[in-house]
């Protein structure tokens, strides 16, 4: 079994700082981290490979990540950054170097809502399909309608849904997140990361208990073969360390057999980012 780690960030705040780092509550994690620091956690874990994704919106740091990947290291593909509302996006996306499997913006940052159905971005989206690159979308409730208004408009775009579009775990919050989580299962060309919850419970006191029923909701209405598990390195470590994150994936595992579980474990995540044996991240929609 291929295991994968689908979503991991590596940052050098000596080269940029990381805007969405802003307060206090961000100090813990407020240093630069390599790949060598992360290597340790995948050798314990059996990793053979890991989604590299973007925490700026930086063509400079969308070059390095993809350097990083182009090295003898674990990195299998990376998720960098594009302004999806250029209209030379096709053209930048071009002269990028190979490595690049898809895209994503930080949605959850955008004062409207509604920014993923705006017509520029649409086209922007339309431009990656085009490429045969995934988008990654990096949401919350909130935006939730949107994404699955542009996800019908574009069914020939392979999406995933990062973190489970971060449901108020903490504060208990059930509907409309299963809901609307729900819906987006229901367009074939939609996959999930199993990754980012333990940032959304109490950081400091939470439990497996809590996290799980919203891990489980997620694998029943998406099916392992469209779930993918990440660790979110190193922003998890904010409330877990790695082996905590690995171990609750494998509690909300617990009870699908072995061709689920590796789905789930890197199975999934090398078929729709095209980064082992399997389709490419395209094929996703034609094969449901």
């Amino acid at each position: 079994m291929t295991r994968i780690d689908a979503h991991h960030h590596l940052w050098d705040l000596s080269r940029r700082a990381q805007p969405w780092m802003d307060g206090p509550w961000a100090d813990p994690i407020r240093r630069s981290y390599t790949l060598p620091d992360l290597l340790p956690h995948l050798d314990a874990h059996g990793m053979d490979g890991t989604v590299l994704v973007q925490s700026s919106s930086s063509y400079e740091e969308t070059a390095e990540l993809l350097a990083v990947a182009a090295g003898d290291g674990p990195v299998r593909g990376v998720v960098g950054w594009a302004d999806l509302t250029d209209p030379a996006l096709a053209e930048v996306l071009a002269g990028l170097p190979a490595g690049l499997v898809g895209i994503r913006h930080q949605v959850q940052d955008e004062a409207d809502p509604d920014w993923l159905v705006r017509p520029d971005v649409l086209r922007g989206l339309r431009v990656l399909s085009d490429a045969g690159l995934v988008y990654d979308l990096l949401v919350t409730p909130r935006e939730l309608p949107a994404a699955l208004t542009a996800a019908r408009a574009l069914p020939g775009l392979a999406l995933v849904l990062d973190h489970a579009a971060k449901p108020a775990i903490a504060q208990g919050d059930w509907r409309p997140w299963a809901d609307l989580v729900a819906e987006l299962a229901g367009l074939p060309q939609v996959a999930c990361k199993l990754s980012g919850l333990v940032t959304e419970a109490d950081r400091s006191g939470w439990r497996p208990q809590q996290i799980l029923p919203y891990a489980r909701h997620v694998l029943d209405v998406f099916g392992p073969d469209r779930v993918m598990f990440g660790s979110d390195w190193p922003v998890c470590t904010l409330a877990a360390d790695y082996d905590d994150v690995f171990a609750l994936a494998e509690a909300a595992t617990g009870l699908l057999d072995d061709t689920g579980r590796a789905a789930v474990f890197g199975g999934t995540a090398a078929r729709v980012y095209g980064i082992g044996p399997g389709r490419a991240a395209r094929q996703l929609a034609d094969a449901s």
